[in-house]
């Protein structure tokens, strides 16, 4: 996604050095988490100086935000892929399905805690670096559930209701799930709610 590969400044092209410090901070972040990042420990960390880092993205609040584009940029080649998997229109359980099993991937797990921290975020600070992340990905993924609906469908009332319906599903397991880890009984819980649509 551009937004994950621009740098805070406004630069058009980031600098391969940007690219590469961002790459390494997000290592770092989906590790460690946001919440209590400092720039000294993570300049050290990624073989950087916060020096650079402020001058490379503007600020700590301009890195979060860039380290949140890069999260998002995950997330959309996830949507995309599915977009493209040759799913039949019209089949929003095989889909929610699908979305599932990548939530459900314990190789998922450091960067779904990095999504839900980030949402939590965003309730407690709608106004700092984490602004509009949890709406912009919420609409993400309604617009990839209204794609997998009969066209008659997906404009309709019941049409919204039956994606937000699915989706307030699928991130109620999830953060069981994260909460847990128990992958068994949240999967089922899924097929369950998903089976009565």
């Amino acid at each position: 996604m551009s937004t994950a590969d621009a740098p805070e400044r406004g630069e058009a092209n980031p600098s391969a050095r940007h690219v590469e410090l961002r790459e390494a901070a997000y290592r770092y972040v989906l590790d460690h988490g946001l919440g209590d990042m400092s720039l000294r420990p993570l300049a050290t960390a990624i073989g950087s100086s916060p020096r650079v880092l402020l001058y490379l993205f503007g600020s700590k609040d301009g890195l979060v935000r860039a380290l949140l584009a890069r999260a998002r940029t995950d997330e959309l080649r996830l949507l995309r892929g599915l977009d493209e998997s040759g799913e039949a229109p019209g089949d929003l359980r095989t889909v929610a399905g699908r979305l599932w099993a990548w939530l459900a991937a314990p190789q998922h797990r450091s960067l779904l805690v990095l999504w839900v921290e980030a949402y939590a975020r965003c309730l407690v600070e709608p106004d700092g670096p984490w602004a509009d992340f949890a709406r912009a990905t919420v609409h993400d993924w309604l617009d990839v559930l209204a794609r997998a609906q009969p066209a008659a469908r997906r404009d309709t009332a019941a049409g919204a209701a039956e994606r937000s319906a699915v989706l307030a599903v699928l991130r109620g397991a999830l953060l069981d799930l994260l909460a847990t880890g128990d992958v068994e009984r949240t999967t089922a819980a899924v097929r369950h709610a998903l089976d009565q649509r």
